[in-house]
């Protein structure tokens, strides 16, 4: 694989979000052994919400394989969903989104990045440890209700937990691995929290 190319979701993009979703919560159906796992939300119901999408792709202005979806909440910002499609898991794709979501975040004034996953899934807290992610309270209204979100959307087939990056030690610059696009570029998405976000 090229470098990942990241960029801000068009409503061209949007499209492909919830197919993209479907496909790595199968990921999911599989490790959990779930034969009715819930259909993603459609990439235009993630955009209502206020904060931003991120999209992955393999050439500029290419088809999406995975996206981040990031909410603007009370003190920084929460990783609502990280979803790459299976064929394209292990090439840094969603390395390549958490960290624009970090210098993103960083960009906006944010403090910290939030998210909720699965410990003992090796593609959720796992790998968000190794992202600069940690263990961390839910300490706000919002955080503490997606305990009661998770639990009314079923999300209990494992144990899940609170992890936080606090953004002071990231910079302000943007990663190597983000290019601009023609189609918005970089510059400028807890429902049910599947992947992690």
């Amino acid at each position: 694989m090229g470098t990942a190319m990241i960029r801000r979701a068009t409503a061209e993009d949007l499209v492909a979000l919830q197919e993209i979703e479907d496909a790595a919560d199968g990921l999911f159906a599989s490790v959990f052994s779930i034969a009715d796992w819930q259909p993603a939300p459609s990439g235009v119901e993630r955009s209502r919400h206020p904060g931003f999408i991120l999209v992955a792709s393999t050439e500029p202005d290419s088809r999406p394989v995975g996206f981040a979806h990031v909410i603007e909440i009370p003190g920084g910002n929460h990783l609502e969903q990280l979803s790459v499609v299976p064929s394209q898991t292990g090439h840094g794709y969603g390395r390549a989104l958490v960290e624009a979501v970090k210098t993103e975040s960083t960009q906006l004034g944010r403090t910290r990045v939030t998210l909720r996953t699965y410990v003992d899934v090796a593609w959720n807290a796992p790998f968000y440890a190794t992202c600069g992610f940690a263990e961390s309270v839910p300490d706000n209204d919002f955080l503490r209700d997606l305990l009661s979100v998770e639990r009314q959307s079923g999300l209990g087939y494992a144990r899940r937990v609170q992890m936080t990056c606090d953004l002071s030690s990231v910079r302000s610059g943007m990663p190597a691995t983000m290019r601009n696009s023609s189609r918005g570029g970089y510059a400028e998405d807890h429902d049910r929290g599947r992947m992690g976000g």
